[in-house]
């Protein structure tokens, strides 16, 4: 039987949300292991001078307990 901790992260990126969610899912691997899935919690974007600067998304992550 597995076992399964969820945490929450925020990641940012220039290009697009799912850049984001893959920035993120990248930077959590290399501390952790066994990365299972990750629901998109939350998405927003920083805007200036009319145009979308930064998108932000807030996601979480669950991975495998290991013994």
């Amino acid at each position: 039987m597995a076992v399964l901790k969820v945490i929450e992260v925020m990641a940012s990126s220039t290009k697009s949300w799912e850049d984001a969610a893959a920035q993120a899912v990248t930077e959590a691997s290399k501390t952790l292991k066994g990365i299972r899935s990750v629901y998109v919690k939350e998405q927003s974007a920083v805007v200036a001078d009319n145009k979308i600067t930064e998108y932000r998304v807030n996601l979480k992550l669950s991975f495998t307990v290991e013994n």
